[in-house]
């Protein structure tokens, strides 16, 4: 029997969202036996103290996990600094995580989908990560449960082991040598056409985020992230209070699995699949970008 990772959900300002974040979790078969440790930021400006405060009076209410444990910053470290402060303190107990934000929808099978998925690959070390969210990549009549290999990660849900966390380099000590390389920057950017400019920003210090880091790395050391066809997060972020969602939501909209089975196919060829590598291209490419953020600009 599959013992279930920890669940790490990381919260700022937005009470409704993580209400409805906890509460489909909750409907989740392994919730009762998973352990929930929540991660409250602290205000950034003195006007946000009181919804902050707010939401840690409704944390204390949160119950039908295995335990609940709070961390309420009493300052803004930022959601870089908080993820990956808040994984790496898991990890030094945990060899495994699945990771939240207080944005995300998760089915009633994700947690089953994701404890089977790191159980499944323990000794692969070429995956770096499991994916809970997927683009609408299907044909025809597919099947939800369906899994696929890309060489990019997503942070909208996601997994991954002590072995694969524990060796990043969050400084990203190579990155002016890999910025001068064109070669690497073509290859990096087919894991999206946003990759080299986040990359560029977080090293210039115009963006903060632990994500491009990551992606940076999993390139880096040649790793592979697992998806499901049939996505088992919503991401209900894009409004006001959204920090690094941005663009339109139409572009994300996932082919969600509303069958919520709990056996999955997972790839036997640890490689990237070239069928949905091309899809998953088209969602990031230069063009889709720049649609999608015509249209949140007019939204």
């Amino acid at each position: 029997m599959i013992k279930p990772a920890p669940i790490l959900l990381f919260t700022y300002k937005r009470l409704d969202a993580l209400k409805n974040t906890i509460a489909a979790l909750k409907k989740n078969d392994l919730a009762s036996e998973s352990d929930l440790f929540i991660f409250s930021d602290g205000p950034k400006q003195l006007k946000d103290k009181d919804i902050i405060d707010q939401i840690r009076t409704f944390l204390k209410t949160v119950d039908g996990f295995k335990s609940v444990t709070i961390s309420a910053s009493p300052t803004n470290k930022g959601l870089a600094n908080s993820i990956i402060g808040g994984v790496t303190t898991v990890m030094e107990k945990s060899e495994t995580v699945i990771v939240l934000e207080d944005d995300l929808l998760t089915t009633p099978n994700f947690l089953t989908y994701m404890n089977k998925a790191l159980s499944e690959y323990t000794a692969e070390k070429k995956i770096f990560s499991i994916s809970g969210y997927s683009f609408d990549l299907r044909s025809k009549d597919q099947n939800p449960n369906t899994t696929y290999l890309l060489n990019r990660g997503w942070s909208w849900g996601w997994a991954t082991w002590r072995d694969r966390w524990e060796n990043v380099d969050w400084e990203v000590a190579s990155y002016k040598e890999f910025s001068e390389n064109k070669i690497e920057r073509k290859e990096f950017a087919k894991g999206g056409s946003d990759l080299n400019a986040m990359l560029d920003k977080q090293m210039s210090g115009k963006l903060d985020s632990w994500a491009i880091r990551w992606f940076y790395h999993q390139f880096k050391t040649g790793g592979l992230t697992l998806y499901p066809l049939g996505s088992k997060i919503y991401n209900d972020g894009f409004d006001e209070f959204a920090t690094h969602t941005n663009g339109s939501e139409k572009r994300y909209l996932p082919y969600l699995d509303k069958e919520h089975q709990m056996n999955f196919d997972f790839p036997k060829e640890i490689a990237i699949s070239k069928e949905y590598q091309k899809k998953f291209q088209s969602k990031m490419g230069i063009i889709a970008r720049i649609k999608s953020k015509i249209e949140g600009f007019f939204k």
